[in-house]
């Protein structure tokens, strides 16, 4: 019965009962003027609090966006870089939620790596734009295509120049998604040394989250849009209150608050999901959760389908957009993917999917993993993460 009360509030607090809209977009409006932003960041609140070192760096992307790139070292030693990359809904203090003998991002600066936090556009630390205020609709004109063709590669180049090295790559859900787009056009390879990807996402249509498919299959974001909000944000001030009080104040095993969106996670330790509700969820663009509806309601990996055949011929070249051909992934890319059979939002048959169009991936380049018990969140708030994935994920690193 408490699950499917916490899952009832999830509906009503994250997603609304919008009615459907029309699915034509309205247009954008034009602004221009400058943004502030934050004046802490990752370094000061979550990584020298525990002894590191940890430099805060900024990438602006060729469309403006100011991105927070923080740098974790340990001593004086430069080993290989690591770019870090999270999910949806989430920045980079993802890989700095759980303490630091259990966080990816800790464990491999430990382990000598040199790494590199990445925070997508919009999210707390990334809000600067070279010309547009974050409150301005146009400052939210983008879904993960943008990742893919602006955030990555500004990234990427940033961390390679800097490092003279070329990168591994940790990618976490969404991470997974823009990182699987990017290979698949011939992007980022020449800056890659090899990409571990957890909860892999090249497809959607299979997955079994009540809350994503409902949002989906309602229209959800579309519906917002067109009501003029542009950024997707469930950080409000009164949500996270009560969420707290309610795992505070009831005997509420709060982690059931995220299987309805994650699936049954195994290994969260009930006192994370307040570590999380102080950091996460972070904003995204209303235009990218269109861009995944689309996603889960048609089962295919494309570019942003404008729905208008003028539209997508103005950006495209053609009325549909354009496909992301997991097939042109090069056989010869070293990848680790590890998979849950819990997950809800990455799927075991999407994966499956995936791995078979890897089916002729060389034998010695392909690490797959697959945890039975493992969904979502595992993966980066699991207490059992550290020995299950990233233990076999440094390995991997170390032989590439």
């Amino acid at each position: 019965m408490a699950n499917i009360s916490l899952s009832a509030i999830l509906v009503i607090l994250f997603w609304g009962l919008t009615p459907a809209a029309a699915r034509e977009l309205s247009p954008l409006s034009s602004t221009t003027a400058l943004s502030s932003t934050s004046t802490d960041g990752i370094c000061s609140s979550m990584v020298k609090r525990q002894g590191y070192t940890c430099q805060e760096h900024l990438v602006t992307t060729h469309d403006g966006y100011v991105l927070n790139l923080p740098r974790i070292i340990v001593g004086e030693s430069r080993g290989s870089p690591v770019l870090l990359q999270h999910g949806l809904f989430m920045d980079g203090i993802t890989w700095l939620l759980l303490p630091p003998n259990q966080s990816l991002a800790f464990l491999l600066a430990d382990n000598g790596f040199d790494v590199w936090v990445a925070n997508t556009r919009g999210t707390k630390y990334s809000r600067q734009h070279t010309s547009l205020p974050s409150n301005s609709s146009d400052y939210w004109n983008w879904s993960w295509d943008e990742l893919v063709a602006y955030d990555l590669p500004a990234t990427f180049k940033y961390v390679h120049d800097l490092t003279g090295q070329k990168l591994h790559y940790v990618g976490h859900s969404q991470g997974t998604l823009i990182a699987l787009a990017a290979f698949s056009q011939d992007q980022l390879l020449n800056l890659l040394r090899s990409a571990a990807l957890l909860s892999p996402i090249a497809y959607v249509g299979q997955m079994t989250s009540p809350l994503a498919k409902n949002a989906a299959e309602n229209f959800i974001a579309e519906s917002l849009y067109n009501l003029g909000i542009f950024e997707f944000n469930m950080r409000g001030v009164s949500v996270i209150k009560f969420l707290k009080d309610l795992c505070n104040n009831t005997g509420i095993d709060c982690t059931n608050l995220l299987t309805s969106f994650t699936g049954p996670n195994c290994c969260l330790n009930p006192s994370i999901v307040n570590v999380f509700l102080d950091h996460e969820p972070q904003s995204t663009s209303t235009k990218n959760m269109i861009h995944l509806s689309q996603m889960i309601r048609e089962g295919t990996t494309t570019m942003f389908d404008y729905e208008n055949r003028d539209e997508n011929i103005k950006h495209y070249g053609q009325p549909t957009p354009t496909v992301y051909d997991m097939t042109r992934i090069p056989n010869d890319l070293p990848l680790f993917l590890s998979y849950g059979g819990a997950d809800a939002l990455s799927d075991v048959k999407d994966v499956q999917r995936l791995l078979e169009i890897l089916e002729d991936h060389d034998a010695d380049k392909l690490v797959v993993q697959y945890r039975n018990d493992y969904a979502h969140a595992d993966y980066v708030m699991g207490e059992n993460a550290n020995r299950d994935v990233y233990e076999p994920l440094i390995s991997f690193f170390r032989l590439q």
